[in-house]
């Protein structure tokens, strides 16, 4: 269990990261972002590449990006330039 938040607090990371939304983001938000985004990878994309806490990492990192995305859109979240 603690595993499986510590690697989706470093998935939402990652993905604020490649997303330019990292900074507004939390910690909570990070894990939020990183156990859902890979919910929504594995189900999309499937369990392939290195896992880690029983995450698929690639379509793990994927689905939090789109997820991080998508949420940055709903609620009006800008990328600092």
């Amino acid at each position: 269990m603690i595993w499986s938040l510590i690697v989706g607090a470093i998935i939402g990371a990652v993905a604020g990261a490649i997303t330019n939304r990292g900074e507004s983001m939390g910690w909570i938000s990070n894990i939020i972002a990183g156990l859902v985004g890979s919910a929504i990878g594995q189900g999309i994309l499937g369990h392939w590449g290195p896992s880690l806490a029983g995450m698929a990492i690639i379509p793990s990192i994927i689905g939090a990006v789109i997820l991080v995305l998508i949420v940055s859109a709903v609620f009006g979240i800008r990328a600092k330039r």
